[in-house]
């Protein structure tokens, strides 16, 4: 491995997989089925991190958010992290606030850390359900017995932050810098409700490099501007979205110059949109995965516009589901995108095949379309033909499964 590779590796155990941390997952029966499954996640890490956050911009966000958000801001430093899943502590009151700041002194008595401003709390999963608070204290104290490096307990650990999710979420980077390996990694969870700011989902990422706060946070806003905040399942957004970066240092390797913190970020990047996709590739009952390229718009803001009309049309979506490559649908969603936008400048492609070009249907092709679009995976291109921006977005087909699986809880 050179200076330069970045590598995703081809096994993860998620964040067993960095060195100086500890992990562990286990059962509380948080959704009070006694079913054993796994539903809490702690990890924990030595030396103390540096840690940088991305919450939802929710107007009702949950207590762990409105906890961890006012407990960074003062000392972006941590040594632990505890998730539940099965109930998200959100429209909660100030009981939810309570349990969250329970579960954060709980956390800090068993893994006798000197303050309680070192643990983040993270929930996800039902809203407005107070959370079994002697269920999960008893499985802190478990995990906390629990904690080691092995990639089974890494496996149990992003398995017990899941919730409507079929596969676990885990990805690693390691790449060289100033002659060692350094390595990134990470874990999610998502499958509904996936639309910014961000989506429902939590992605947990950990680095052995050691990195100030100031720009811990800079790479990761940037991070997930192009992976978590691009794309799209339903077009909901959620109360509890959380991305979380820490670095601990472990490796010694501090990144001073402005060429290790760019390969940094390209490697945080690369971890992230690998994640962000494998939250797109398991939404809820979706069949195909289709990655629009919205080209030539006036700005990127016009040209995200345009994307996520057609990534959220219901009208769109379904096409897609019944392999129907109906461009005409497409056309109308960037037409009342607000982007600007004219028939004689309008480019619609399906992977490279042209479907519009400004102004003239090309029926010749309609074969080649069907083909693509009965893909489990394909790209629209849209080119609008009002200046240099893109944006790129990655969003999924909508099937009568989906109706099904949210109709009720």
């Amino acid at each position: 491995m050179s200076e330069q590779d970045l590598e995703i590796c081809p096994a993860s155990a998620g964040l067993a997989d960095c060195p100086g941390f500890r992990v562990a997952g286990v059962s509380c029966d948080v959704r009070n089925k006694g079913d054993n499954r796994l539903d809490l996640a702690l990890f924990v890490t030595e030396p103390e991190a540096a840690a940088a956050a991305v919450f939802t911009k929710h107007a009702l966000p949950a207590a762990p958010i409105q906890l961890g958000r006012d407990s960074l801001a003062e000392h972006p430093f941590l040594r632990a992290v505890v998730i539940n899943s099965g109930n998200a502590n959100a429209c909660t009151g100030a009981d939810g606030l309570e349990d969250a700041l329970r579960m954060r002194g709980v956390v800090t008595k068993e893994l006798g850390l000197p303050h309680e401003s070192l643990v983040l709390v993270s929930s996800t999963g039902r809203i407005g359900e107070r959370l079994p608070m002697e269920r999960l204290t008893k499985g802190i104290a478990e995990g906390a017995s629990r904690l080691t490096s092995d990639s089974t307990e890494g496996e149990r650990a992003a398995d017990a932050i899941l919730t409507s999710d079929t596969r676990r979420k885990v990805a690693t980077i390691r790449f060289r810098c100033q002659g060692k390996t350094l390595t990134l990694a990470g874990m999610a969870k998502g499958a509904g409700m996936i639309e910014p700011n961000m989506a429902t989902m939590l992605a947990f990422l950990a680095t052995d490099a050691a990195v100030d706060p100031a720009f811990l946070k800079t790479a990761l806003r940037e991070a997930v501007q192009d992976s978590f905040n691009a794309i799209t399942v339903d077009g909901d957004q959620s109360t509890n979205d959380t991305v979380l970066l820490m670095a601990n240092g472990h490796s010694g390797v501090f990144l001073e110059t402005d060429r290790d913190r760019s390969l940094f970020t390209q490697a945080l990047r690369m971890l992230c949109q690998d994640l962000a996709e494998k939250i797109v590739g398991d939404g809820e009952k979706i069949t195909k995965v289709v990655e629009i390229l919205v080209e030539q718009a006036h700005s990127k803001a016009e040209a995200e516009k345009a994307a996520r009309a057609i990534g959220n049309s219901l009208l769109v979506k379904s096409s897609w589901y019944g392999n129907d490559p109906n461009w005409g649908r497409v056309a109308d969603a960037v037409g009342y995108s607000a982007a600007a936008v004219a028939e004689d400048t309008l480019e619609i492609y399906y992977d490279t095949v042209p479907a519009f070009l400004q102004g003239k249907p090309c029926w010749e092709n309609r074969e080649q379309w069907r083909k693509i679009v009965a893909e489990p995976r394909f790209t629209l291109r849209v080119v609008l033909g009002q200046g240099d921006s893109s944006y790129r977005l990655l969003a999924s087909d909508l099937t009568e499964g989906y109706v099904n699986f949210n109709k009720s809880e």
